[in-house]
């Protein structure tokens, strides 16, 4: 039986820990909580409490990675209000871990906040620049992942997430003067997250960069506006007094590379 170490088992990562379960793996599971100890084990995953810091691991990382051939990272920066933490340093000291370990393959969970709001549009050709701090330290540990020697690294740079439970027109419905109305959205389905995270395992696509975002990229003003009134929400209204700057993310090589259709387009 194939084992994966999957760190980070929030919104995303404990359904992926349950499709890699229905596919007749095993799979170790962190949490930082530890109230959700019992739900991973409900479901079957071998939990662990486990937290990352700067300089420090609080947990028994190397149990947890103990017999997997394949670590899953999937814990987003924590960079919003007056949280400022060191992500880079969490990625760093990690590394001694996963090179003592027996994993030979990790995947990272990034973000396509990685490239900058110039109104262009950006393939995995493009080099990045980001402009917010989140997306500087999410390269910088693409870069670090990428440049080791002792494991082969995937990185999967999601756009905007959205599930049954998840949507952002849920915070932008009613409020007033909302920049960059004529952006393009670049988002993508918890489905399909999971489904392209199993392909990359499946294909054997490793050594890879990898965009993912639904080819579906209306403009922000009719996109929430259509979502609101299918959700019954009060009408977002937007200022077009200035220019809207934006990025258009294609994901056209995860359909040729991974022969990857994705399941949810119109979002």
């Amino acid at each position: 039986m194939k084992q994966v170490s999957l760190l980070g088992c929030g919104w995303l990562g404990l359904p992926l820990a349950k499709s890699f379960l229905e596919k007749g793996y095993s799979v170790n599971g962190s949490t930082t909580s530890i109230d959700k100890i019992s739900i991973l084990k409900s479901e079957g995953i071998t939990p662990f409490k486990i937290r990352l810091i700067e300089d420090n691991v609080e947990g028994e990382m190397d149990l947890f990675l103990a017999n997997s051939e394949i670590l899953i990272i999937d814990i987003p920066p924590k960079l919003r209000g007056d949280s400022k933490e060191n992500f880079v340093g969490k990625i760093q000291t990690l590394l001694p871990f996963i090179e003592k370990s027996s994993v030979e393959k990790v995947l990272f969970v990034s973000s396509t906040s990685v490239y900058s709001d110039n109104n262009e549009a950006s393939t995995e050709e493009f080099i990045p620049q980001p402009d917010s701090e989140s997306g500087r330290q999410l390269l910088a540990s693409e870069k670090i992942l990428e440049s080791n020697s002792k494991f082969k690294t995937t990185v999967v740079r999601f756009g905007g997430l959205i599930g049954q439970d998840r949507h952002p027109v849920k915070f932008l419905a009613g409020r007033k003067n909302i920049e960059n109305p004529n952006a393009p959205i670049n988002m993508i389905h918890q489905e399909d997250c999971i489904g392209i995270i199993q392909k990359i395992i499946d294909t054997n696509s490793w050594n890879e960069t990898f965009n993912a975002v639904a080819p579906y990229h209306p403009s922000r003003k009719e996109y929430y506006i259509v979502k609101a009134i299918e959700y019954g929400l009060p009408l977002p209204e937007f200022d077009e007094s200035k220019p809207s700057i934006g990025k258009l993310i294609l994901s056209t090589k995860i359909e040729k590379v991974l022969d990857y259709t994705f399941k949810k387009v119109h979002l």
